[in-house]
């Protein structure tokens, strides 16, 4: 398999998450149609129709959409390499034909795919595919679980995983179509583990592209990296995932009560950012750099030394980016004939190697964010994602060859 060049990916920097427990401030959201990302002749970025082919899965660096639904699955004991394999044809099946806007193989509801809802389908690898027979050797440098941080409090109902599928569109109801599908053609080879829905308003009124907000009212998505910069943090070129990245899934519960009852200056210097625009507090526009020397008339930092954006600053991190794309949820239950709501922001990150990128991150703002009083992660996953395919191909086809 012919090695990806890092500086072939597209300069879009998509949008995303937060924060706190979870992971970096978050990137930049644009409609600029110089990324080779198509877009509808008003700039929008809602309606459109991806092709399922090229040298990355469609979904990494794809607009964000509405709607998302993220599903896990654990392996059945009995499938080894050649039914993984097997799964995968499968699976990329439903992918083309879903993106292309037909019914995949065998649906159950062939009038429900339609063409020009935005929508994406993104395979993962989890750590459990490398230990089978024959696939040992082909776990990426840097692939590996998140050690447990001070802050975290892990829920197994959100945790871990051997396969995903992230599934997005304009709309929830494309989305719960297609996560059906892939669960089925799944069924004689892996059980779903856990599913997690989330949404995001990534468009204007006039439906040009935004940064777009988390629950606690932050303008989300300011400093992801772009062009040359983003192609060396996600892209990999590890033999047979050239092409392809590896994928942090965190799941954070922000305490929405105790935000509320902050003041709002000591809401904008927790993450050294406006509220209102997502300016850094050291002045300018929202995707201007932070000015971490900056002082005060009394000579104080502008920017704590435990704000979000400090702590996350690649000057910070020995230059360490990410891309990350996050998710709005609210997910209610009901205990003891009470409902108890959690909610939160569902943070991926993509870059080449776990190791080396996230963890190190991680561990920084572990160890000193201000936002660690409102956030806490409630689960964690990784896997890695294969490089895109071309027509004839599939997905993961390298891992095999």
């Amino acid at each position: 398999m012919s090695k990806v060049s890092r500086r072939g990916v597209f300069g879009y920097a998509g949008a995303a998450g937060i924060a706190g427990a979870a992971g970096v401030v978050v990137g930049q959201a644009s409609a600029s149609t110089d990324n080779g990302v198509p877009s509808r002749a008003d700039g929008g970025i809602l309606g459109q129709t991806y092709s399922p082919y090229g040298e990355h899965q469609a979904g990494i660096f794809t607009p964000k959409t509405q709607a998302s639904e993220l599903v896990a699955f654990d392996l059945l004991p009995q499938t080894d390499k050649a039914a993984l394999g097997r799964l995968l044809r499968s699976w990329t099946g439903d992918v083309v034909a879903l993106t292309e806007g037909r019914a995949a193989p065998a649906d159950f509801a062939p009038d429900m795919p339609q063409p020009g809802n935005s929508f994406t389908a993104l395979v993962g690898l989890g750590p459990a595919v490398f230990d089978l027979d024959g696939l040992q050797a082909k776990r990426p440098a840097g692939f590996q679980e998140i050690p447990p941080m001070q802050h975290d409090k892990l829920d197994q109902r959100w945790t871990g995983g051997d396969l995903l599928v992230w599934i997005s569109a304009d709309d929830a109801t494309s989305v719960a179509h297609a996560a059906r599908r892939f669960v089925t053609d799944a069924a004689p080879f892996a059980t779903r583990r856990w599913s997690q829905r989330g949404s995001w308003r990534s468009v204007d009124a006039t439906g040009q592209g935004v940064t777009g907000r988390n629950l606690f009212g932050q303008v989300d998505g300011s400093a992801n990296p772009t062009g040359d910069v983003l192609t060396e943090a996600v892209v990999s070129d590890d033999d047979w995932l050239a092409g392809g990245t590896q994928l942090v899934v965190r799941r954070i519960e922000m305490d929405l009560v105790g935000w509320d009852e902050a003041v709002r200056d000591l809401q904008e210097a927790s993450v050294g950012r406006r509220l209102d625009n997502g300016a850094p507090l050291t002045g300018g526009e929202e995707f201007e750099d932070l000015d971490l020397e900056a002082k005060d008339v009394d000579g104080e930092l502008v920017i704590a030394l435990d704000a979000h954006s400090r702590r996350s600053h690649p000057s910070h991190n020995s230059g360490r980016r990410m891309l990350r794309r996050g998710l709005n949820y609210t997910h209610d239950e009901w205990i003891d004939g009470e409902a108890v709501e959690s909610s939160g922001l569902i943070f991926c990150a993509f870059q080449a190697n776990i190791a080396d990128q996230f963890i190190p991150v991680q561990r920084m703002l572990d160890q000193g964010d201000a936002l660690n009083e409102w956030t806490t992660a409630i689960g964690s996953a990784v896997f890695v994602i294969p490089p895109g395919f071309q027509e004839g191909g599939w997905i993961g086809e390298g891992l095999f060859a």
